[in-house]
């Protein structure tokens, strides 16, 4: 899944001013036999990242449920961070 040192590039969030590019990390998990995610948003030198907050059999199950957030709860996600 690994596009960039942060994962894969999953679009960019706005509100006014603030631009966040949003990458979804996948990293194996050999002990279960799954696949852990983490959501990384980037903006200039800030870097915000939520824990493993995704466990799925296959990096494609990831980016589902990824594709299951909106924009607004992705932004909720970032200002908690």
């Amino acid at each position: 899944m690994a596009s960039t040192e942060y994962g894969k590039h999953m679009g960019e969030l706005k509100r006014g001013e603030q631009r966040w590019d949003v990458y979804l990390e996948g990293q194996p998990d050999t002990s279960l036999g799954a696949v852990r995610g983490r959501i990384h948003f980037v903006s200039g030198q800030l870097h915000k990242v939520t824990g493993w907050i995704f466990l799925e059999w296959k990096e494609k199950d990831i980016q589902e449920r990824f594709a299951e957030f909106s924009a607004v709860e992705l932004l909720h996600f970032v200002e908690a961070l």
